[in-house]
């Protein structure tokens, strides 16, 4: 609900604040001293376009605050998915600014938001109906939302829900897969060849490095042969070798060792040399026989290593990093191969799940036709009570075709219904759409009747506010008005501007606004009447304006008296 509202410098209003209560709240007071302006300010924090021309005149900018209390979760929660955001408090806090140079910004808990944001907030927040506009209930899916509402088939419709949500899902996996079919199909072709090429290559670790000494060993197999030779010749085969002198050298530090013991050390590590140096020609001369040119095999290197060159620089990766990668092409093409499978498995699923989403389109549909017939009767009977008894209503509801192809088609958020309330306001009149209903009288007064059947089934727009719906109408009519409006009060905040008294002694609280002067500038007020004096003494003013008498009084009180005791929310006394 509206708990409260703050007005500065929109055209003759300088700085208002009224704050609200719950129940049928009426505003009266003399034409032209700004309840419209009020509602329009209110207009302005639900995100309809403003005029610099609305600034006060001398002012820079004009300002709107509202503060909504919530007294419904489902409201919460319609706020909080809007704002995408969990709001920590009960309440919603709501500004709008608009500059004199054009600038117009909004915050919601002083937060900054587009002004379409307002509008979203507007929507599911408040309900106008005025002379000219009539909101939420013109809106298709808001019809379908409190015809379900009505008709109780939140269980029904929240399965319709899923399951379209199943098929758009799956639709939108298989169009995803479907899309990339093309560039999968590719890459796995890709993937199976350089896997079948990487394994015929049959690359081994360090296998490079190891083709590269053999190489260089073949091509100098001749040299290697030579030297190792050499190296076995000179230190013990050869006339004078390491091994025949050491020999010598050994037999002497031995023959000297008598003599001075230093020598002895001297000789026993002659001694073990010799073993080494016979054990270092023996490994040379079995080397020699080791190294061997091979043509064949050296021409077989060189290919190899031409080969991995080119397969290297093919794939920009050194062998090593080649192994590696050849690991993981199985377990790409697996996943590839897999997302081919999925493309399959989804197919095989929409098809079931479409069926199953039509069929439970199809029983929706049927409930739904029940329920509209009943909602007409139902709201038929309010407009006989607002003085519309030749007035025909009908809730006519067309659905859409889903076809049979689960993959293509329109997937309608809430059902395949579209609904359409037809009003046929006099006898020979041809049904026209609600939306399209040219008196504006004649419109506020079905909003009203729907309202008031609809009460207790919408959980969400709990603020309804009327802008002069008695215009036009005779005080018998005002009547009834007040009394549907009361009755309305009981489940929502209702707000409602209006020139006949018998309308407002109906409201659970009531508010005056007048305009005063105070040197040349004009502005506005809004005041609460608090006691049933006050109440009764603006009831007078509605009546006769300033010839008001004691008689006046006297049956204004008695027309509050009387409206009070049918009122289901008494007024604040």
């Amino acid at each position: 609900m509206l708990r409260e509202l703050a007005v500065q410098n929109l055209a003759v209003i300088e700085d208002v604040r009224v704050e609200l209560r719950s129940g049928f709240c009426a505003w009266t007071g003399e034409t032209g001293a700004g309840k419209s302006l009020l509602l329009g300010a209110l207009g302005l924090l639900l995100g309809e376009r403003g005029s610099v021309d609305l600034i006060r005149t001398g002012a820079e900018e004009l300002r709107v605050t509202g503060r909504f209390d919530f007294i419904r979760q489902e409201q919460k929660q319609a706020v909080e998915a809007i704002l995408n955001d969990t709001l920590s408090e009960e309440e919603l806090i709501v500004t709008r600014r608009l500059s004199r140079s054009g600038r117009s910004t909004a915050l919601v808990n002083e937060q900054p938001v587009a002004v379409t944001t307002l509008k979203r907030l507007g929507e599911i927040l408040v309900d106008v109906h005025g002379q000219r506009e009539s909101y939420s209930l013109l809106q298709p899916a808001y019809q379908l939302e409190v015809l379900d509402a009505f008709g109780r088939l939140a269980e029904p419709r929240a399965k319709y829900i899923a399951a379209a949500d199943k098929v758009r899902e799956l639709r939108k996996t298989h169009k995803s897969l479907s899309d990339a079919r093309q560039t999968r199909q590719r890459e796995l072709a890709l993937l199976r060849f350089e896997r079948d090429e990487l394994d015929a290559a049959n690359l081994q670790p360090n296998e490079w490095q190891s083709l590269q000494k053999e190489r260089e060993t073949r091509i100098h197999a001749q040299s290697l042969t030579k030297f190792t030779a050499s190296v076995a010749s000179r230190l013990y085969d050869d006339d004078g070798s390491v091994v025949e002198t050491l020999g010598r050298l050994i037999k002497e530090a031995h023959h000297w060792s008598a003599i001075s013991d230093t020598l002895a050390d001297v000789a026993k590590r002659l001694d073990a040399l010799r073993p080494e140096v016979q054990d270092l020609a023996e490994t040379c001369r079995d080397l020699s026989e080791t190294f061997e040119a091979d043509p064949e095999r050296l021409d077989e290197i060189e290919q190899r290593i031409q080969f991995l060159g080119k397969l290297t620089s093919k794939y920009g990766q050194s062998v090593e990093e080649l192994i590696v990668y050849q690991e993981s092409l199985e377990s790409k093409a697996t996943t590839l191969q897999r997302q081919e499978d999925d493309q399959a498995g989804v197919e095989s699923q929409l098809r079931p799940a479409f069926q199953e989403w039509k069929s439970i389109a199809e029983k929706l549909s049927v409930q739904r036709a029940k329920v509209a017939k009943k909602l007409a009767a139902e709201a038929q009977k309010h407009l006989f009570d607002l003085q519309m008894a030749k007035a025909k209503l009908d809730v006519t509801l067309e659905t859409i075709s889903l076809g049979d192809d689960p993959m293509i088609g329109d997937i309608p958020a809430y059902g395949i219904d579209q609904m359409e309330i037809l009003l046929t306001a006099n006898p020979g009149e041809p049904a026209r759409p609600l939306r399209k209903v040219a008196s504006g009288g004649e419109l506020s007064r079905t909003m009203l009747a729907l309202k008031t059947v609809l009460a207790a089934h919408d959980p969400v727009r709990t603020l309804v506010v009327f802008d002069e719906i008695d215009a036009n109408v005779g005080g018998r009519l005002g009547d009834v008005l007040g009394q549907k409006l009361a009755g309305l009060g009981v489940s929502h905040q209702v707000l409602c501007v209006t020139h006949l008294p018998q309308v407002a002694s109906y409201a659970a609280h009531q508010w005056t606004i007048r305009k005063q002067i105070s040197g040349k500038r004009t502005s506005t007020t809004i005041a609460p009447l608090e006691t049933l004096d006050d109440r009764v003494e603006e009831l007078a003013m509605m009546l006769r304006g300033e010839s008001r008498s004691e008689t006046t009084r006297k049956e204004a009180a008695e027309m509050l008296n009387a409206a009070q005791k049918s009122n289901p929310v008494s007024p604040t006394r």
